[in-house]
């Protein structure tokens, strides 16, 4: 029987083959009391499992093959330390002793409690990585009963297939070492999801967010996977599959022309310098924004080394991490986002969660809520700067009160490091993340402050459009072509091209080659991006006359209706 299927393309390309059905044992957690006189028994079995489990990581990253992206490493080291974080490794010890339980039940009465925790997040990426507990939770429980950790599959595994899963661990991804997928597929995950990053890392074609892949496929049915439109279809017709195949050949084959142009510098038809910098969250990263030409670093995430740990890291742990980025780059562009955490975040030390983190204590309110922890990362930021090109961006600014009270903050600790005798970069340039829809509104009020902006269009669609968009019940409503947006970038980089103020675009707006020149009609002139998104709109702009988008970009901006907004993209990038 032939049917489709749709979820969230999160790496685009098309594959072709055969089901490959990753099976996963599901565990069933019981519950019974133990003798009291037994339980230190129960809680060294709890001990050994641990110890088990933290052996079988450690080994899977000592094996990660030569040559595999470094997100793999990443998230093996993320599941160690989850491991390693007292609220798993030492929390249901105490649940055994209080309550005479078995060990499995008292970890599965703290992993229930972390996801709770995990659902309250704002934040798409850190939500998702409750994921990540579940997975390390589930081999745990496979140590405690005994039962082989490693995944398995079912009969017929040669070759390259299509690999269906209702998820994927970091530990799973160890699969490519010894198997040959064309693509995956799995049940749940985002755009955001572990499965996601490592499969745009890898460029293999990958739908997320089916829900009912796994139980409705069968081994060996031939699958067509479209990651860019996020469609799957299962036993296709003859003439579906030449289609598809004419459509993956010429896919394939334009990836091998984009290949080419990695050290083409990115310059229009009529002669406009454009900027293409990259999006990265581990230093690690780097590697990949190299291999893609990248100009620079348009956006650092900070927030990596505060997640899933018992404590905060020191001015020296990130100053580490700042530094070797910047120097990597060597003297190329690399610009940090000062700490995107708080309310809707899963540190220890931060506040209590509230009903709507969304409006809550985040990012900079954050940060000015708590000066020791900005101080900390100011100045590591600042030591770093001494290293490389570094730039420094404040994110979710509201209003000018609040940017001026982060400068007062940089500007303490620069007097602490001059005091110190601790060498900086003194004119390092601070810029100003627009994500808030005031801030985008009254940009004009901050610009004399900041020597650079960056536009984070996915938070500011999110807030401008009232949708949640990893919410699946409401994502079908988040839009980057709503006037209501357009508008808004146009107006913020409209303003800071008047008054001369370097303005990029660092959200997925910027990544979408469907989208690069209604941005470079808008007078957009710095992307940053996903590092692999970087060929595709390099190709968009060395096949493009901004002159020839003023016109149609000021029928975009008149327009309202969707049908007519579409049509006038289509002629944009025609």
């Amino acid at each position: 029987m032939s049917f489709s299927m749709f979820g969230i393309g999160v790496s685009g390309g098309i594959a072709i083959g055969p089901a490959r059905l990753l099976s996963h044992t599901s565990l069933e957690v019981s519950h019974y009391a133990i003798d009291e006189r037994l339980l230190d028994k129960e809680v060294a079995r709890f001990d050994s499992a641990i110890a088990a489990v933290r052996e079988e990581l450690e080994v899977l990253r000592e094996t990660v093959p030569a040559g595999a992206p470094a997100e793999m490493d990443a998230f093996l080291q993320l599941h160690l330390m989850i491991l390693n974080d007292t609220t798993l490794c030492e929390a249901p010890r105490a649940l055994i002793v209080q309550q005479g339980c078995n060990a499995e039940w008292a970890l599965k009465q703290q992993m229930d409690l972390l996801v709770k925790q995990f659902e309250a997040i704002e934040d798409a990426y850190l939500r998702e990585r409750q994921v990540d507990v579940v997975q390390v939770v589930e081999r745990i429980l496979k140590a405690l009963l005994g039962e082989p950790s490693q995944i398995s599959f079912s009969n017929g595994r040669d070759g390259p297939g299509i690999l269906v899963a209702h998820d994927l661990s970091p530990a799973d991804m160890m699969l490519f070492k010894e198997h040959n997928f064309a693509a995956f597929i799995t049940d749940v995950g985002g755009a955001t999801s572990h499965t996601a990053i490592v499969a745009r890392s890898l460029n293999i074609p990958s739908v997320v967010a089916l829900h009912h892949a796994w139980p409705l496929i069968r081994e060996n049915e031939i699958l067509i996977v479209d990651g860019t439109q996020g469609v799957v279809l299962v036993n296709p017709d003859r003439q579906i599959l030449t289609e598809y195949r004419l459509r993956q050949e010429q896919w394939d084959l334009e990836r091998q022309k984009l290949k080419r142009l990695r050290s083409t510098k990115a310059i229009t038809l009529d002669s406009q310098d454009v900027e293409l910098h990259a999006n990265i969250e581990f230093p690690s990263d780097v590697e990949q924004v190299k291999k893609n030409g990248a100009t620079g670093i348009g956006l650092f995430r900070s927030e990596f080394l505060f997640m899933n740990r018992p404590d905060l890291p020191d001015e020296e742990e990130q100053f580490i991490a700042y530094r070797s980025v910047a120097e990597s780059m060597k003297g190329a562009p690399v610009t940090i986002r000062t700490l995107d955490i708080g309310n809707d975040k899963p540190i220890d030390q931060g506040p209590k969660i509230t009903s709507n983190p969304a409006l809550g204590l985040r990012a900079v309110r954050y940060c000015l809520s708590e000066p020791r922890i900005f101080n900390t990362q100011l100045r590591a930021i600042l030591r770093a700067s001494h290293f490389g090109k570094v730039k420094l961006l404040i994110p979710m600014l509201s209003c000018r009160d609040e940017l001026f009270q982060a400068l007062t903050m940089l500007e303490a600790a620069r007097n602490q490091l001059r005091t110190e005798g601790v060498k900086f970069d003194e004119a390092m340039p601070i810029g100003g993340m627009i994500e808030v829809p005031a801030a985008a509104l009254a940009v004009e009020s901050l610009l004399d402050l900041l020597d650079f902006i960056s536009i984070g269009t996915n938070d500011l669609i999110q807030y401008t459009l009232a949708i949640d968009r990893t919410d699946d019940s409401v994502s079908h409503l988040y839009d980057p072509l709503h006037p209501a947006v357009l508008h808004l970038v146009a107006h913020v980089i409209r303003t800071a091209n008047k008054l001369g103020i370097p303005v990029s675009v660092c959200g997925e707006m910027a990544g979408e080659p469907e989208l690069t020149r209604v941005l470079l009609g808008m007078g957009l002139r710095s992307f940053s991006m996903h590092p692999n998104h970087l060929p595709m709109v390099k190709q968009v702009v060395l096949k493009t006359s901004v002159k020839a988008l003023e016109t149609l970009t000021k029928r975009l901006l008149s327009a309202y209706l969707p049908d007519k907004i579409h049509g006038i993209l289509t002629k944009l990038n025609a």
